[in-house]
Parts: structure tokens; C-alpha cells; sequence
């Protein structure tokens, strides 16, 4: 059967408008598919506190819950090395962490700084002593994010640039870890609470510069986690996990699934 001439022209219109509402979505979804991903860092992008470990990566603990692996099967990537690692600091990165890395590369993630800062040790000693002690240590840290972690950071930052000169590098933040005058009722005090989150907004500062300045994109975490603190009752992060310590203070599967996904999705 032949199509009347309206008929033809009508079936084309339509076909023309669908090409030009979907062209984009394809030409994304094409432009996705072509990447070569690299994605690095410490545990709040191995996945520490999502579950659902890889056996194969051992102490590194890599999730298939965190959000590299969660925008990888989004978006089907030509190709994706997963080489975060728990506990990792900036020279682990460089020693440990580099070797997908290559001229093909597109794409790189990287959350970094957080270990080398002493998060670990400044959460324990708060926990643990007194509320002069935690503030003290929140100050060190401090101190050494100005003094000793900026060189640091370069390092890394100019070994992935040298390694991978064409890709588009986010540098991920951290969040801020409670909801102040929230719901806890037990734990630190509120001085302790504030003094961290002010702690985790100077790491992500810093970050922040050392990544503009090497021309890399940084995506902060605090919008997309800001009413999902410790605290707040809808919390994206573990407290004290004193069963499995290691995940304290990480993000939940729902934290690299709402607050990091699409704060990454974003900056890509």
C-alpha cells in the first residue's frame, strides 16, 4: 500500500521531531559510551560503608554500591578501571592507583586529602577524649591542611595530568558530617559537631584550589547530603559502627547513591 503524499509528509514530520527531541539524549548517551573512566581515591569512593564488597579488592574494600560503579552501569563506559582503594592518601594514589591511567583516558573521579588530613585519627579522638582534646586535633588537622597538604595534593593532581592529559578530572569533596541541633541526643557535644563540619568544610576549601588551579572540576557533596547528616534522622552516613568500625563516619549505599551519584553525574 502506498502512502498518500499528506500521509508521507506527516510521517516525516513526526519522524523529524522525534530525531530532534531524542538527538540529544543519543548524542549523550554516544558520547558516555566512548569514555575511558578511571576512577581513584580513598574510601568514600572504593565505597566503605555501602556494603556489598568485591572479594577480589581485598582491604580496599571497592562496593558495587559506590557511585564510580553506579555511573559505570548507568552509562555503559567503552572501558573503567576502578583502582579506589580504603585508607588511601595521596601517595598511595601515585604509588598504587595509576596505571589504567593512559593517553585514551576521558575521565577521571578522584576524593583524596581526607586520610592524609587524619580524618581517621580526629574522629577517633573525639569519640573517644574529652571535648578540649577533640578541638585540639580538629585544629591540627587544620593546620596541616594549610601548611603540608596542598604540595601533597599537586603531586597527585600533576601525576594524573601527566598520565592522562586529556581527560576531564572531578575532584569530589567531602560532606559535612552532622546536622547541627539535630536529633542526637547522645555523643559529642554540639561544640565537637560544629568544630568537625568546620573541619570538612577547610578540607574541601583547599581541595577546591588545589583543583582549580590544575584546571580539574570540583564537585562538592554538602547540597546534595545537607539534611541527610548524622543527626538528622534521615542520615546518608554511619555514626560509630563499633561492630565494624571501619564504616563509621562513611557513606551509606543510599549516601553514594543520592549525594554522590548525582553530585558526579553533574560535574561530568
Amino acid at each position: 500500500m502506498r502512502l498518500s503524499r499528506f500521509t508521507a509528509l506527516s510521517a516525516s514530520l513526526l519522524l523529524g521531531a522525534v530525531l530532534a527531541l531524542t538527538g540529544a539524549g543519543a548524542a549523550q548517551a554516544a558520547e558516555t559510551a566512548a569514555l575511558d573512566y578511571v576512577a581513584l581515591g580513598d574510601s568514600y569512593s572504593s565505597g566503605v560503608g555501602a556494603g556489598s564488597y568485591d572479594s577480589a579488592s581485598g582491604d580496599c574494600k571497592r562496593s558495587t554500591k559506590a557511585y564510580p560503579v553506579l555511573w559505570k552501569n548507568a552509562n555503559a563506559p567503552s572501558s573503567f578501571a576502578f583502582t579506589a582503594c580504603s585508607g588511601a592518601r595521596t601517595g598511595d594514589v601515585t604509588a598504587n592507583q595509576l596505571g589504567p591511567l593512559s593517553a585514551a583516558t576521558d575521565l577521571v573521579s578522584i576524593t583524596i586529602g581526607g586520610n592524609d588530613a587524619g580524618f581517621a585519627d580526629v574522629m577517633t579522638t573525639c569519640v573517644l577524649q574529652s571535648e578540649a582534646t577533640c578541638i585540639s586535633r580538629v585544629n591540627q588537622a587544620r593546620s596541616y591542611v594549610d601548611s603540608t597538604l596542598p604540595g601533597k595534593l599537586d603531586s597527585v593532581y600533576t601525576a594524573i595530568r601527566n598520565k592522562a592529559p586529556a581527560a576531564r578530572v572531578v575532584v569530589l569533596g567531602y560532606p559535612r558530617f552532622y546536622q547541627l541541633g539535630g536529633g542526637c541526643i547522645a555523643g559529642l557535644s554540639e561544640n565537637e559537631r560544629r568544630a568537625i563540619n568546620g573541619a570538612s568544610d577547610y578540607l574541601n576549601a583547599a581541595v577546591a584550589k588545589r583543583a582549580a588551579d590544575h584546571g580539574y572540576a570540583f564537585a562538592g557533596v554538602v547540597p546534595a547530603f545537607t539534611g541527610h547528616e548524622i543527626c538528622s534522622g534521615s542520615a546518608w552516613l554511619h555514626s560509630v559502627n563499633w561492630l565494624n568500625i571501619g564504616e563509621s563516619y562513611h557513606p551509606t549505599a543510599a549516601g553514594q547513591s543520592g549525594g554522590y551519584l548525582p553530585t558526579f553525574r553533574n560535574a561530568v
